[in-house]
């Protein structure tokens, strides 16, 4: 991957991903606050970044082994609203990993312009998602993938 788009999958410190976004027009309401499901698109487009920095391509896994990563569960604490022009900070940490499926802790962070404070927590998910085959039926994580999660696991020993 070219360093520039490398740059725009954010960057990994520690055991935390790290991605930046901007709020725009399009994300909010008419009063110019963030609309509650683009939170999830957010938190979606960071595991993907992640994903991408740690070399799982998701159209390469589907294509190869007919695997996929599908949302079981999420929880959403919608903390303080993300407004027009707010630069965002979808902090990922994955707090489980398991066989089939990974659980990751998102927290979106107002971190500079518009009219936020920075550091402002705007929401906190919790998302559970499991690897499914063809079948849609839960599937084993192909070792590399397990593998390469590993680092990013909060809770590894």
């Amino acid at each position: 991957m070219p360093p520039e788009a490398r740059a725009l999958s954010g960057r990994v410190e520690g055991d935390t991903h790290r991605l930046w976004l901007r709020v725009y027009y399009e994300d909010t309401d008419a009063g110019g606050i963030v609309y509650h499901a683009n939170y999830l698109r957010y938190a979606e487009r960071a595991r993907t970044e992640m994903l991408r920095l740690i070399e799982v391509g998701q159209a390469a896994l589907m294509a190869d082994s007919g695997l996929v990563f599908a949302v079981k569960d999420c929880a959403v604490d919608y903390r303080s609203p993300a407004r027009l022009d707010d630069l965002l900070e979808v902090r990922t940490r994955l707090i489980a990993l398991g066989r089939a499926q990974l659980t990751a802790e998102q927290r979106i962070v107002a971190v500079g312009g518009g009219r936020a404070g920075e550091g402002r927590e705007c929401a906190v998910l919790k998302v559970r998602v499991c690897c499914l085959n063809r079948a849609g039926q839960p599937s084993r994580m192909p070792p590399a993938i397990a593998d390469a999660l590993k680092p990013l696991c909060a809770s590894r020993e």
